[in-house]
């Protein structure tokens, strides 16, 4: 549903695609294919992404589903490049 009906827009290394959350806090969905790198890498490719959603989740406004696909290239990502990409991403999608 989300992949449907969201807004998608992207970055260097992020797919980031965001509706209204139903409820009163936002969620967070995280796709990187294999494309990015072995079961290693993509691990933690998804938890680096879990983390920067973590760490600012509370100022996602409106309670947003966020659906993140990481492309190739995204295992280089540092945990201050992957935030400070996944948030400027995100507020576009916010804005149109």
């Amino acid at each position: 549903a989300v992949q449907r009906e969201g807004r998608r827009r992207h970055s260097e290394h992020l797919v980031v695609i965001r509706r209204p959350a139903p409820g009163l806090c936002s969620r967070l969905g995280v796709t990187v294919s294999k494309r990015v790198g072995n079961a290693v890498v993509r691990s933690r490719v998804k938890r680096l992404l879990r983390e920067v959603f973590r760490a600012c989740r509370g100022d996602i406004k409106p309670p947003s589903d966020v659906l993140v696909i990481a492309k190739p290239g995204a295992d280089t990502l540092t945990y201050a490049q992957a935030a400070t990409e996944f948030v400027r991403t995100l507020e576009l999608s916010a804005g149109g």
